[in-house]
C-alpha cells in the first residue's frame, strides 16, 4: 500500500473541497441550470490541465524566479474574478427570475471555469510545492508527478459536478425569488470579494 499516495489524496481532496473562486463559480453556474454547472465544473478541470502541463514542463518554476510575471496573472485573474462578481450583482437589479438575467449568466460557463481557474497562478505554485513533497526518494519524479496531477484532477472531476448536482438538486427552492436572490447576492459579493483580493495582494503582501 502507497501510504505517501493515501496521504496526498487527502490533501488534495481538502485542497479541492476548499471554498473559493472555483467553488464560487460553480455554484453561480449551477443556479441557472445542472448543465451549466457541470460544463463550469469541466472547464475548472481543463485549467488544471493547463497547471498540470505548466508544472512538468518546468514553466511554473519562472513563475517564482520573475515576479512581474506572476503579478501579471494574478493581476488578470482577479480581474476576472472580479468581473463575473460584479456581472452578478449587476443582474440582481432587476428580478432574480429574469430569463435575460440567466442567459447571461450561463453564457459560456466552460470559459468562466476555465478561465477562473487557469489565470491563477497559486494553482501551479501549489503544484509546484506539494506534488515534490510525495515523490518518493529514488521514485523517477515525472511519472510520480503525473500520477499526483491527475489524482487532483480527478477529484476536481468528481467534486465540482457534484456541488453543480447538488445545487440543481435544491434548485426548486434555491430559484425562489428571495432564496435565488440572497444566493446570487452571496455569490455575487463572494467573486467580488475574491477578485479584488486578488488585485490587492500584490500591493500588500
Amino acid at each position: 500500500m502507497d501510504r505517501q499516495l493515501i496521504a496526498f489524496t487527502g490533501v488534495a481532496a481538502g485542497m479541492v473541497a476548499m471554498p473559493g473562486a472555483d467553488f464560487t463559480v460553480v455554484v453561480r453556474n449551477a443556479l441557472v441550470s445542472r448543465r451549466a454547472g457541470v460544463a463550469c465544473a469541466l472547464g475548472i478541470a481543463g485549467g488544471l490541465l493547463v497547471h498540470t502541463t505548466l508544472v512538468v514542463a518546468g514553466v511554473a518554476a519562472v513563475l517564482v524566479a520573475v515576479p512581474a510575471l506572476f503579478r501579471t496573472l494574478q493581476l488578470l485573474g482577479g480581474a476576472y474574478v472580479l468581473y463575473l462578481g460584479v456581472r452578478t450583482l449587476w443582474a440582481l437589479r432587476g428580478p432574480v427570475e429574469e430569463p435575460e438575467a440567466l442567459s447571461a449568466a450561463a453564457t459560456h460557463p466552460v470559459r468562466q471555469g476555465f478561465v477562473t481557474n487557469a489565470l491563477n497562478p497559486k494553482v501551479s505554485l501549489t503544484f509546484l510545492s506539494l506534488l515534490p513533497q510525495f515523490v518518493p526518494a529514488g521514485s523517477p519524479a515525472l511519472p510520480r508527478t503525473l500520477l499526483l496531477a491527475l489524482i487532483v484532477i480527478g477529484l476536481t472531476l468528481v467534486w465540482f459536478p457534484t456541488v453543480a448536482l447538488l445545487v440543481d438538486r435544491l434548485g426548486g427552492w434555491l430559484r425562489r425569488p428571495r432564496a435565488a436572490r440572497a444566493l446570487r447576492t452571496g455569490t455575487g459579493l463572494a467573486l467580488t470579494v475574491l477578485g479584488g483580493a486578488l488585485l490587492l495582494e500584490p500591493y500588500v503582501s
